[in-house]
């Protein structure tokens, strides 16, 4: 196999990833789960701003977004900026395609034995089926827009302090460049959907948005810190795949020309 069709086939797993988990995220966003609990802990009871005393209650898609976050470090390590581009906006269009096709789904009219066989649950609590499948799988304007949004401008900031860093430390310390943007995308990200979703579209005081931030931020911060080691084991494999010294050639030399295009063609 060649060498442009091994690259062809390194973007597309790592495409594939970035793609799958990002829209499952959006999806599972709708459910909010409690981190204390998850972990067996009491609740934190932060008291940040005025009144406000948060816990740890995270949407289950926090759970995933560290994940599309270090595999954008691992594109942007071999494809560079414009390999992010191309995953982040066809990311973008296949999320709005999603929604699309969730609402229209959402909108048919129930068959009436769906109904009645799903009117209870095991301990014989009624329960409106179709009404569940639409509070699971529809989302409001707000969060849908505020999350694209945040998601994009995270992206395109995680590129670009990728290779800021990678210029300053001069292609050495792959944690440093990878965590290093990823913590400060992921601020951005964190205040940008909370802000678009519920200030600009919602209820919630500047106050109310600046605390769940933080909070938010606090668990991808942490999370990014342990997934690290992520990014050694995904260059190694890579580097294994393509062989050290081509692998080596495209961290080293990003350039500007289509990353698929055939190096030996004149």
């Amino acid at each position: 196999m060649s060498l442009d069709a091994k690259k062809q086939r390194v973007f597309l797993v790592l495409g594939a990833i970035f793609l799958t988990n990002a829209i499952i995220a959006e999806m599972i966003g709708v459910k909010i789960f409690s981190a204390e609990k998850t972990l067996g802990t009491n609740p934190a009871n932060l008291k940040l701003l005025e009144d406000l005393v948060l816990d740890f209650n995270l949407s289950a898609g926090a759970v995933l977004w560290p994940v599309v976050f270090v595999t954008t470090d691992i594109i942007n390590e071999y494809f560079g900026k414009e390999g992010v581009r191309k995953i982040s906006f066809l990311t973008v269009g296949m999320i709005i395609y999603a929604f699309g096709i969730i609402y229209v789904v959402t909108e048919l009219p129930p068959a009436d034995f769906w109904i009645d066989v799903n009117d209870s649950d095991p301990s014989g609590n009624k329960f409106n089926i179709d009404y569940a499948f639409k509070m699971i799988f529809r989302q409001g304007l707000g969060i849908i827009i505020g999350s694209i949004c945040a998601f994009l401008i995270g992206q395109l900031i995680d590129a670009l302090v990728f290779h800021y860093l990678r210029r300053l430390t001069k292609n050495k310390y792959i944690w440093l460049r990878a965590t290093g943007s990823t913590l400060v995308s992921q601020l951005i990200d964190s205040f940008v959907v909370l802000y678009i979703a519920f200030y600009v579209f919602g209820t919630w005081s500047m106050d109310m948005i600046v605390s769940v931030g933080i909070i938010n931020y606090i668990y991808k911060f942490a999370v990014a810190i342990i997934l690290t080691p992520l990014l050694y084991i995904a260059h190694s494999m890579i580097d294994s795949y393509l062989g050290k010294k081509e692998a080596s050639s495209m961290v080293f030399n990003i350039v500007k020309k289509p990353f698929f295009e055939n190096e030996t063609k004149n």
